[in-house]
């Protein structure tokens, strides 16, 4: 994948900071809930519960971030001075900038094959694949296999079909972590269940850079509940099966990462059908809440008196 120039919240590698710096960098491209900012900025995978505590307890004093009734964190807003022409009257609006359209976007949908669920645990990549799509099409993919320097356990290998000897003469992350990085940059980051492959594909970069992931993200499992509320499931076989694509080599990172692209594209589809165009409209969008079922009201027996 070439180098391109990129818009700056768009995927970029930053050096590692503190931690009020590292949450001002995660929320200052959208709000996330107590739950996303401690998987993001903490590395904390528990529950809501403790994740919300730790969470207050980095941010809470510090006056740079707000958070809402329903626990949803943010930068705050400060007024900005800007400059009017000469001629402008006060009431005159400063002009909009223009408008990315979603299908204009570059995405880049990420899948990771690891020995384990969390890298907190120590457990690492055993293979990394990137898809650009641009353009409503796929314009580009990267994969590679990695050592992931640990045993991948038996569990993994029957479920991945990737072992011990298949990984052993194949590269360390850091010897692949400029190619990586250069497969994310520029793009927004894409995956399903975008929080397990943002956490992997950053720790390992952490690791051999120095650097960590920083720019918009874009689950499909959580777009895929906003807009198919109806489907039992959205699992990426459950996707694949509603929109009639086929999925070769499940639980491989370059076939998974195909078929959740093209799901991307399936859904972005639908996102132009209901009118949302922008990165703005879709982020509006996935905050709002689902308004909740009514109970109907079981009826009471009522006594002969009262009827």
């Amino acid at each position: 994948m070439s180098q391109l120039m990129f818009p700056l919240d768009n995927v970029r590698l930053e050096r590692d900071g503190s931690l009020t710096d590292r949450a001002l960098r995660v929320l200052s491209v959208q709000p996330l809930p107590s739950v996303e900012v401690a998987h993001r900025v903490l590395g904390i995978t528990g529950g809501a519960g403790a994740a919300a505590a730790a969470v207050f307890t980095l941010l809470g004093g510090d006056a740079r971030f707000t958070v809402d009734a329903q626990g949803v964190w943010s930068v705050a807003s400060a007024p900005v001075a800007r400059p009017r022409r000469a001629d402008a009257g006060t009431d005159e609006a400063e002009p909009a900038g223009p408008v990315r359209l979603l299908r204009d976007e570059r995405w880049v949908v990420v899948d990771v094959e690891t020995t384990g669920g969390t890298p907190t645990r120590g457990h690492r990549v055993t293979e990394v694949a990137a898809v650009r799509v641009e353009g409503g099409r796929i314009a580009d993919t990267y994969c590679t296999l990695v050592n992931p320097e640990r045993p991948i356990p038996g569990m993994i290998t029957s479920l991945t079909g990737i072992s011990n000897t298949m990984v052993a003469d194949q590269p360390r992350f850091a010897q692949v972590a400029r190619d990586v990085s250069s497969a994310l940059e520029g793009c927004v980051f894409v995956a399903h269940n975008a929080a397990f492959d943002w956490r992997f594909v950053s720790h390992e970069l952490s690791l051999a850079t120095g650097m960590t992931l920083s720019g918009r993200q874009l689950c499909t499992v959580r777009l895929s509940r906003r807009l198919l509320p109806q489907l039992p499931s959205r699992s990426l076989d459950g996707l694949a099966h509603w929109f009639g694509l086929e999925v070769e080599h499940r639980h491989r990172a370059l076939d998974d990462a195909v078929a959740t692209a093209k799901v991307l594209l399936r859904l972005l589809d639908m996102l132009e059908d209901q009118g949302v165009t922008d990165w703005d409209g879709l982020q509006g969008m996935l905050r709002k809440r689902k308004p909740r079922a009514s109970r109907k009201r079981r009826a009471k027996p009522q006594s002969m008196e009262v009827a």
